[in-house]
């Protein structure tokens, strides 16, 4: 667990970091929604982050993998051996024999299982991952399907001063979560969710979308995730191509007949009047859509306190709504591709999700893509999961984190003067 006194131990072991990066990260840190309780793998509390090794970050995911495989199938009554369909995403790990290698390997699932190992897909790849899913089960009948998803930061720590790549350190956090899916009909009486849309957007054709969130070398060498201030721009423009293709999938008629009159009406006005927001500032674009007609719940990507702020305005949500998401970043940090499942948990955790309702799934990831889908509840919810022992903590009475009040000080440094061994 990745405490205030923990992080600032860990900062100071960056040699390769002046006032100027202290400052610059308290900022990040303070301004991130983030709090105390988030993880971190081994590896940094060793004082290795530097340094790793390849076993470190296959013994970071098999750690994860051997608990929550087992718990998923255990919680549902299945073997391994029933499994039919195995997808596996790790962004920042390739290892050989591949992650699905190694979880057939250590189960023991049968030779003829079909396995798909993803890397490289960024934040967005649970819903990827879900799309082949969706596939496989177009053609086969009665299987079962095991969803894993997962981030490996072990060899992955920017020890650099790059302020681009060091704000990465500040975001991502240790997580993951396996999911068991199934189109067998006579099961559906036990399933929590139906799996009703799912729509993807990809954006890398357009150089700045592409560029704007990379794994590269800074100019010693040193390998980080570079995420330029492109990015939100990247993210505006993946979001609305993608809330055009799933907005007719997932809304009744008569929001679209409205929302058609009232544009029809506004280009009407223009036309006969002229533009009256000509230099008017570029924020958030507001979809112009009630999206809650057919939608109850909104799973957002904890990718920042920006991003789910941007969803919001965007979809016109209530702190109601971005509250799921807002305590999962809070509490467990973006934890690339899972973080959806965290935010979902906490609706089943806080009993919020009833027989009938809709759940919207929205995520982003390198490349640049956008992924969306939609989720229907089949029974009410409430079961235990990773939120059960504290969800009675959660809203907080704040979020604001003490990182301010323990090294606010920093602030009043002079450089000419300054001394991290101080």
């Amino acid at each position: 667990m990745v405490g205030t006194e923990f992080s600032g131990e860990l900062i100071k072991r960056n040699k390769n970091l002046g006032l100027n990066e202290y400052k610059f990260l308290l900022k990040a840190i303070v301004s991130s929604g983030i709090g105390e309780q988030t993880y971190a793998p081994r590896i940094i509390f060793s004082g290795r982050e530097e340094s790793p090794k390849l076993e470190d970050g296959i013994l970071e995911m098999e750690e994860f993998f051997h608990d929550s495989i087992e718990k998923v199938l255990s919680r549902a009554g299945i073997s391994p051996q029933e499994i039919d369909l195995l997808v596996v995403n790790v962004s920042m790990l390739s290892a050989v024999p591949s992650l699905c290698s190694r979880i057939i390997n250590h189960f023991k699932m049968r030779p003829d299982i079909k396995s798909f190992n993803l890397t490289g897909m960024g934040c967005s790849a649970s819903l990827i991952s879900l799309d082949i899913v969706r596939n496989d089960f177009n053609s086969y009948k009665n299987k079962f399907a095991l969803l894993v998803t997962s981030e490996s930061l072990s060899p992955n720590w920017y020890a650099g001063n790059d302020r681009s790549m060091i704000l990465s350190n500040c975001l991502f956090r240790s997580g993951g979560c396996a999911v068991l899916l199934t189109n067998n009909k006579s099961l559906k009486h036990r399933a929590m969710f139906k799996l009703k849309c799912l729509v993807r957007t990809h954006h890398g054709a357009k150089d700045e979308s592409y560029g704007c969130c990379i794994q590269r070398e800074d100019d010693k060498g040193r390998m980080g995730f570079h995420l330029s201030k492109s990015l939100p721009k990247a993210a505006t423009r993946s979001f609305v191509d993608n809330l055009r293709v799933i907005t007719p999938k997932i809304l009744p008629v008569r929001e679209l007949v409205r929302f058609m009159a009232v544009s029809l009406l506004k280009k009407w006005n223009v036309v006969r009047h002229g533009s009256s927001h000509k230099g008017a500032s570029q924020g958030p674009i507001k979809a112009g859509v009630n999206f809650k007609s057919g939608v109850d719940h909104f799973c957002i990507h904890t990718g920042g306190k920006a991003v789910i702020d941007g969803i919001g305005i965007s979809l016109d949500l209530t702190e109601y709504d971005l509250e799921p998401a807002r305590m999962t970043l809070h509490r467990f940090g973006n934890t690339s591709a899972s973080s959806l499942w965290y935010v979902l948990a906490y609706m089943e955790a806080k009993k919020r999700l009833k027989k009938g309702d809709k759940v919207l799934m929205i995520s982003f990831g390198a490349g640049f893509k956008c992924n969306s889908c939609l989720w229907e509840v089949v029974r009410d919810l409430g079961d235990g999961n990773v939120w059960k022992d504290e969800i009675y903590m959660y809203p907080p009475k704040t979020l604001v984190n003490p990182y301010m009040e323990k090294f606010g000080w920093i602030q009043d440094e002079d450089p000419s003067t300054f001394n991290p061994g101080d």
